[in-house]
């Protein structure tokens, strides 16, 4: 994939922010797939959940129709499920503000430019949860609106985004 992936916004956070948006005005209607890193995110509030919401027209989808279904690889128990319905976010993991707690995800969207189709995301995170454990995500969701979409907001729980890169790429066609 070497010089497939082309950069389309990057958000560096050194100070505490709300949230992140990735895309909107930054939007590329050329690419049908995109892919998202997020590198040493970090929240300034212990044990939080980062989220995240597509957007249309630059502005956050709110309504209660993501659904999400992850496969939960624990580094200190046995594996789980994790399925949501009708929400208003995209969970992806909790973290803390020990040492070494942070989140890093790799998503792929897919479908975000097609007005007459849900966008869908895959979902690969490895996190160092709020108790210090080590957790794997992997998995998939998507936002039930039939709507083109143009960009990825993220967000805790509560409080900040303390520190993290978030980068947004177009996958080169074929």
């Amino acid at each position: 994939m070497a010089g497939s992936l082309i950069k389309i916004d990057e958000e560096i956070v050194t100070s505490a922010t709300a949230s992140v948006t990735l895309g909107g005005t930054d939007w590329d209607t050329a690419y049908d797939v995109f892919v998202v890193q997020l590198i040493n995110v970090v929240p300034d509030t212990d044990s939080v959940s980062l989220n995240c919401r597509f957007t249309v027209s630059g502005s956050a989808d709110t309504s209660s129709n993501y659904d999400r279904s992850f496969k939960n690889l624990r580094g200190d128990s046995a594996f789980s499920n994790i399925v949501s319905t009708s929400q208003s976010e995209i969970n992806l993991g909790t973290s803390g503000t020990g040492t070494q707690e942070m989140v890093n995800i790799s998503q792929y969207l897919f479908q975000f430019n097609n007005s007459s189709s849900f966008s869908f995301t895959t979902v690969e995170a490895s996190i160092r949860n709020n108790d210090g454990h080590l957790r794997g995500f992997q998995g998939g969701a998507s936002l039930k609106e039939s709507q083109a979409t143009d960009g990825v907001h993220y967000f805790f729980s509560s409080g900040n985004i303390s520190s993290g890169k978030f980068k947004l790429y177009g996958l080169k066609k074929s």
